[in-house]
């Protein structure tokens, strides 16, 4: 699969159905679910699904999307990271998610500075969102970060507590 976005330690690529696996550990860690949302993926025929109809369909339809990260050292999958494009915003928002024993590395911010680069400078957006749980400190200081600040709050489709919306616009480097 084509190399789509590099830093000096991550690659960023196309989840394929190859990834299934690593898709299901991360998708069932306890943070995951607290944060973003159970997405009833139990199985790896389940996650090679939810690739499918999820990620592969936004790749087409948007020309953006979730990505896999992989350390460049070994190829080993350690998080997603990429746009997201939701029917309810005017414009994608960054999302991201890790496996736990990752934290704490620079990965996240590492991986995010590079999609906002590639948001800016390949797909010439001008402006990103983030939505994030409120009580979902890490992400929310991540985001502020990288220059993304509070909007107001919103509630998504299927999602039983509120998210906060950030936002910034991307401009040319």
């Amino acid at each position: 699969m084509k190399l789509l976005l590099d830093t000096p330690r991550l690659s960023l690529r196309h989840l394929k159905p190859e990834d299934a696996a690593f898709l299901m550990e991360l998708m069932n860690e306890p943070p995951y679910i607290a944060n973003i949302g159970d997405r009833g993926v139990r199985t790896v025929a389940d996650a090679m699904r939810y690739i499918e109809e999820k990620y592969t369909t936004s790749y087409v339809r948007h020309g953006f999307g979730l990505y896999l990260v992989e350390l460049v050292e070994s190829n080993a999958p350690i998080g997603i990271c990429g746009l997201v494009k939701r029917e309810l915003l005017d414009h994608p928002d960054l999302g991201f998610a890790y496996l736990r024993r990752f934290w704490s590395k620079g990965y996240a911010t590492e991986a995010a500075r590079a999609t906002l680069e590639y948001a800016r400078e390949s797909l010439m957006l001008s402006y990103i969102y983030g939505v994030v749980s409120p009580k979902n400190t890490r992400s929310i200081r991540l985001l502020e970060h990288l220059g993304l600040r509070f909007v107001r709050s919103l509630e998504l489709p299927g999602q039983l507590l509120e998210s906060h919306l950030y936002g910034t616009e991307l401009k040319a480097a």
